[in-house]
């Protein structure tokens, strides 16, 4: 039995969770989502617990069973506290601005590069060197800041380009002089 799955959702106070078939939608203070589930997937509320069930023991049911609970906790979770990552850019030159829903990027290239902020998705500079993102989905949210942060990875010489705060980047040696 999969112990993520057979593990029940708690549904906090101010959240609603409605699921027609496969579909479930979650509305709560700081949004709502909604996701198409697996049809073997069974969800049932009962109160304020939500449980996923699957038919059988194959490996795909046991797979799915897992996911779909794991999904429908981080609609839960994420209706509540929006998910958050941060990212950092550091290099001298480097920088980020916001203006409506465009984040432009000048990190090192001849040109600005200009990112679209996705619908659903809050992303805000506290200062130049620093990207806030933020939503309520948390695919969305890592999606973008992933994307974010695939315009310039750090590099493992210097640590120029864009990580994400808590990240670690190896850094290597440079060249040894004179060593021949």
């Amino acid at each position: 039995m999969s112990r993520i799955g057979k593990k029940p959702v708690q549904i906090p106070a101010g959240v609603t969770v409605q699921v027609e078939g496969t579909h479930v939608t979650v509305k709560g203070p700081a949004g709502q989502l909604e996701q198409e589930l697996h049809e073997s997937m069974q969800v049932a509320i009962d109160g304020n617990v939500v449980t996923v069930t699957r038919p059988d023991d194959r490996r795909e049911s046991r797979a799915l069973h897992g996911l779909t609970r794991s999904l429908i906790q981080n609609m839960v979770s994420g209706s509540v506290q929006p998910f958050e990552k941060r990212l950092e850019i550091s290099g001298v030159g480097y920088n980020a601005n916001l203006a409506g829903n465009k984040l432009t990027l000048q990190v090192g290239f001849a040109n600005k590069i200009v990112l679209t902020v996705p619908q659903g998705v809050q992303c805000e500079c506290p200062d130049q060197t620093h990207v806030v993102v933020r939503s309520a989905d948390k695919q969305a949210c890592g999606q973008f800041a992933a994307d974010v942060r695939a315009v310039r990875p750090p590099e493992p010489y210097k640590g120029k380009g864009i990580r994400y705060q808590d990240e670690q980047v190896r850094r290597k040696a440079g060249k040894a002089f004179g060593s021949k």
